[in-house]
């Protein structure tokens, strides 16, 4: 009785409905019908018929309250399991589900005749957080197979490695979300089934990898014109700073900037500020580093004009880099210019063993190593060592003061001035100054030998020659069982052939005695002064001719016995 009362209603309404429209009434039935829902409509079961949708959204609540609430089944491989729909990030949007069962309102007929005559059951409509369904679905899964593992490409090594794509084991992620969310509207048990696993790059995603990127970056060299500068990259320097990396189902070149700037760097200054040339030995022999200019350049910009040319065909592979150059003061061509070729000379002396004299004359040997004169350049010890203190790594030691031997910082230097002067002798360089001991060191070459005091004393001389010197200065300590050894040696293009004539010694000069009570005393035994000379004979390389001579005068004082007191003990100062 009571279907066939709301079937009486239903065709008094159609029969008003048809009255309405053909009578013209489109705006009265408009108006009648306002913003309820269709008198049909249900959503999920629920009826909403007639309902506006505030009262719709409250009914669809209360009628699906006890369904979206309760768990949602599972069945996997003979066992069962429950998903919490919440935490599985699953819910019902009760005003979209009520927008769509309220279809469209408006003054077509057919509309008007839907809303009073027709109205259908639409589903709920279901928000999913992604995250936390795709949280529950590993939950799942976990221990019931293996993932799959994605094809991959490198080239790290220089050459292109690949690994083949490896099918998994397990639940399906798309299938296992779609009967999840079913599920949870029907409220039946979601039966899942374990499954091949495709991975997400496969052999053909590497396939097209390596012969549409890799093999085309590593073919020929790339060139990155930043400004004036040229920079070229071998496909072995610059592999490591390209990867192939999943994205969508595919393997997506990047430049690994990080990797890529040091490789810019290596052939510029890197920072910005150029780099001028230099020579160096390597192995013995000098060897011309490269100037590199100072470049300026984003990495951005970098990275994404070595992309756009690395697969391009060989002479096709030259990229302009938006940036800025700054070129060095001295360059490559410079450098070579100096026709810095061989070892012109060398010299070495030795020195017993004693702590201040590794630290003093390494100290010294160290600053001066690798100093390069140009032509016209004046070598100045002084100038380049520096004074002797604890700042600058010099400590106490002998030096020659007044003709006798006293303590003071830097002593042993002396033995840098000697050998670098011989190693200059020999290189037929022009000597400007350099001042011999006051009294003979028997361990010095007699009249070729050289001290400095900073400040007053100096071992200066030019480079007269139209080619560079490198000077090298190495030495090896001296330890309580072997001496020290020094040797100085310069590298340019041989000018001269240089021997020397020394005299017999003469106008010799006995020494005396001296005793002291200063802090500062070295005893010492005295023995006689006397004069020499050296004669430079300056030769053509492979020629017999004399050109020129250079003599070299030395008048030596004696060396006195010095007798050391204890300090104050002296009534009467020394005799000076």
């Amino acid at each position: 009785m009571k279907s066939e009362r709301a079937g009486g209603r239903l065709v008094v309404v159609v029969v008003l409905v048809l009255a309405l429209l053909a009578g013209g009434g489109y705006a009265s039935a408009y108006y009648v019908a306002g913003d309820a829902l269709p008198r049909g409509a249900s959503i999920g079961g629920v009826d909403v018929g007639g309902l506006s949708p505030a009262e719709a959204e409250e009914a669809l609540r209360a009628g699906l309250a006890a369904q979206v609430a309760a768990p949602i089944g599972v069945s996997l491989e003979g066992r069962t399991a429950e998903v919490d729909p919440a935490e599985a990030g699953l819910r019902v949007d009760y005003a979209a589900s009520v927008a769509t069962a309220a279809g469209t309102r408006s003054w077509r007929p057919a509309d008007l005749w839907d809303h009073y005559a027709g109205g259908d059951d639409t589903a709920p409509v279901v928000r999913v957080d992604e995250a936390a369904l795709d949280a529950a679905v590993d939950d799942l899964a976990a221990g019931l197979g293996t993932d799959p593992v994605d094809g991959t490409v490198t080239l790290a090594t220089g050459r292109v490695q690949t690994t083949r794509a490896v099918p998994g084991r397990g639940l399906d992620p798309g299938s296992t979300r779609e009967a999840l969310v079913a599920s949870y509207l029907t409220g039946d048990p979601a039966e899942l089934e374990i499954t091949r696993l495709q991975p997400d790059v496969d052999d053909a995603d590497v396939e097209a990898a390596v012969t549409s990127f890799a093999e085309p970056a590593l073919s020929a060299p790339v060139t990155l014109a930043i400004g004036t500068a040229r920079v070229t990259l071998q496909p072995d320097d610059y592999a490591a700073a390209l990867l192939l990396e999943p994205s969508e189902g595919a393997l997506v070149p990047r430049v690994d900037v990080d990797a890529l700037v040091p490789l810019v760097g290596s052939a510029t200054a890197g920072d910005g500020a150029p780099v001028d040339a230099r020579i160096e030995l390597v192995d013995g022999r000098p060897r011309v580093v490269k100037a590199k200019p100072g470049v300026t350049y984003a990495e951005d910009d970098l990275a994404a004009a070595f992309l756009e040319v690395v697969t391009g065909p060989e002479g096709e592979r030259t990229v302009e880099v938006p940036g800025t150059v700054d070129q060095p003061d001295f360059t490559t061509k410079d450098a070579r210019a100096l026709g810095v070729r061989e070892k012109v000379s060398s010299f070495t002396t030795y020195f017993p063993y004693a702590d201040y004299r590794n630290t003093n004359i390494g100290r010294a040997a160290e600053i001066v190593d690798g100093t390069l004169l140009r032509p016209g350049e004046v070598f100045s010890l002084n100038d380049i060592v520096g004074e002797r203190t604890r700042a600058n790594g010099f400590t106490e030691g002998t030096i020659i003061s007044d003709g006798i031997f006293v303590t003071d910082l830097g002593g042993g230097v002396s033995q840098m001035a000697t050998t670098t002067f011989n190693a200059m002798f020999y290189a037929g360089l022009e000597d400007i100054e350099h001042k011999p001991h006051s009294v003979y060191i028997d361990r010095y070459p007699v009249g070729r030998e050289a001290t400095v005091a900073f400040g007053s004393v100096d071992l200066r001389f030019r480079n007269d020659t139209d080619h560079g010197v490198l000077i090298s200065a190495k030495l090896t300590p001296s330890t309580p069982s072997s001496q020290g050894v020094l040797t100085v040696s310069m590298f340019s293009t041989k000018v001269w052939d240089i021997t020397e004539v020394t005299s017999d010694r003469y106008a010799y000069v006995a020494p005396g005695t001296r005793t002291l009570d200063t802090a500062n005393c070295v005893p010492n035994t005295g023995y006689s002064g006397f004069q020499v000379d050296v004669t430079r004979v300056f030769r053509r390389p492979g020629s017999d001719e004399v050109v020129k001579r250079e003599k070299f005068h030395t008048d030596y004082i004696a060396s006195d016995t010095v007798v050391c007191r204890p300090v104050g003990s002296l009534s009467t100062p020394p005799r000076p």
